[in-house]
């Protein structure tokens, strides 16, 4: 490259989230960075969009060329759609988001406004990856997780990520280093006891999740109770493949 890398970080967790100065320290060592995050928390976004509600933009801070940080009203998804137009001046050559407080491994990943920004930079041709942490912490150690950060970064700077591919990256919560990384799938696997009471006719969103393959050593899921770094490629085209042929029947 002539010049520094250009880096586009958001996350979901807010502007002031731990999680989000530990990647903005961390991406500073690796290019020219430009933050553009929720003013609050977000999570559960998902691809949300301000479809209605305009939102606003505002400079965090000081503005400097090799570091410019934003916060917007919107979500996650509204954060890159503006950065993109409005923000970075040229394509950024990686979005990385989080590093958010709660993993989004196996069917998470579809609530999440933390990987819902690494899809809408994906579909934007920006190689992109969301790295999240299994804590419930709002202050967390995130030293043991740094080099697979760099690591991970600077593999998809240098080789970039095939078309409609991103990465999902996931750590377990350890006291001081890593058992590995492992490339792996999502699991197989849902939410349940959703709900609890909040009184009267108020509930509050809960939950616990059930792996329904346990045993399954190739799996999200198995890495992380295991002490392991997950990274798991996503697709931006759901499509089916293998349902088309049996479903040529109802063409006319």
């Amino acid at each position: 490259m002539t010049e520094r890398p250009l880096i586009l970080i958001t996350n979901d967790d807010g502007i002031l989230a731990q999680g989000i100065q530990e990647l903005t320290s961390l991406m500073c060592t690796l290019g020219d960075v430009a933050v553009v995050a929720p003013d609050g928390p977000r999570s559960g976004m998902a691809c949300a969009i301000s479809a209605v509600t305009p939102v606003r933009l505002q400079p965090v801070g000081p503005q400097k060329q090799a570091l410019r940080r934003m916060q917007c009203s919107g979500t996650p998804v509204d954060c890159v759609k503006l950065a993109l137009e409005h923000v970075t001046g040229r394509k950024p050559d990686i979005l990385v988001s989080g590093i958010n407080h709660g993993d989004n491994a196996s069917v998470s990943m579809h609530y999440s406004g933390t990987i819902g920004a690494v899809l809408e930079g994906c579909m934007k041709d920006v190689p992109s990856v969301g790295f999240s942490l299994r804590t419930r912490k709002e202050s967390c150690n995130f030293l043991p997780y740094r080099q697979v950060v760099l690591d991970t970064v600077a593999y998809v700077l240098e080789r970039g990520l095939p078309q409609g591919v991103c990465l999902n990256v996931n750590f377990p919560e350890v006291d001081s280093q890593l058992e590995g990384v492992s490339v792996c799938r999502m699991a197989r696997g849902n939410w349940v006891e959703e709900w609890e009471s909040a009184g009267g006719e108020t509930f509050r969103l809960t939950g616990r999740f059930v792996n329904l393959e346990p045993e399954a050593e190739d799996t999200d899921y198995w890495a992380l109770d295991h002490g392991r770094a997950s990274i798991t490629p996503l697709r931006i085209d759901a499509t089916a493949y293998p349902v088309l042929p049996g479903l040529k029947v109802l063409e006319s």
